[in-house]
């Protein structure tokens, strides 16, 4: 099946979006991931240049048939913030007709950001499985970011959004957000096999992925030894 798996990382500012300042300073990564043999693909968190994405799966010679969404901010959906309207799932919209997956507890929230209608929305629990072809992707719901966001399983490929970069994690002083379960969702994380390819939600990092025994060795979110010493370490309760 891994001849099958079609995977590729685009980052916003260089790879699409090149004349968006604001990509340029986000660093959002958005990933393609499909089926070789039936040309099926999803896209990961389309923002910004979202033409430009659509154009590159059809230049592969692939079909879109679904969105994976990790959450609701606007970096990775599309919406407002910073006085700046980033294009996302809304403008895709226009241009096809496909399903966007999303956690269920993140459902009202993509609404709200991106002004989409229930319909476009399909809600998941963590464990589900969104196909490309023959290609599954499971859904993993890692809340502390934000409460429905989830990452992204497939042939020991993880694509983890802003739930843990390779130096880092999402923020935990937003609204939505929650220290404890953060920690709680990062330990889920730790559990996978350490020859996992971790593929984080943005370059925050000199490097664009790595090996999950490496980002727990060198992380500093995995340095506290416990829950405890982790709030006191972050700010929680």
């Amino acid at each position: 099946m891994a001849d099958r798996l079609y995977f590729r990382q685009l980052l916003s500012g260089r790879d699409f979006a090149v004349d968006d300042g604001i990509a340029r300073q986000m660093v959002n990564f958005v990933y393609l991931i499909g089926d070789r043999e039936t040309g099926e693909a999803l896209l990961v968190d389309p923002a910004y240049g979202v033409g430009e994405l659509l154009d590159v799966i059809a230049g592969d010679g692939m079909r879109l048939v679904g969105v994976l969404a990790t959450h609701h901010h606007p970096d990775h959906v599309g919406g407002s913030f910073m006085s700046y309207t980033v294009e996302g799932i809304a403008r895709l919209l226009e241009s096809v007709d496909v399903p966007i997956h999303v956690h269920e507890a993140e459902r009202d929230s993509i609404r709200a950001t991106t002004g989409v209608a229930a319909d476009d929305l399909v809600t998941h629990r963590s464990g589900d499985v969104v196909q490309a072809g023959a290609i599954g992707v499971q859904l993993l719901h890692t809340p502390g970011h934000t409460p429905g966001s989830q990452c992204f399983l497939v042939d020991q490929l993880l694509v983890s959004g802003d739930t843990l970069f390779l130096e880092g994690c999402g923020r935990t002083d937003l609204p939505g957000s929650d220290t404890e379960s953060m920690y709680d969702s990062l330990q889920r994380l730790a559990a996978l096999p350490d020859d996992t390819a971790v593929f984080p939600g943005h370059r925050y990092s000199p490097q664009s992925a790595a090996s999950l025994a490496a980002v727990k060795e060198l992380n500093y979110v995995y340095k506290p030894a416990s829950k405890q010493a982790w709030l006191q370490m972050f700010g929680g309760r």
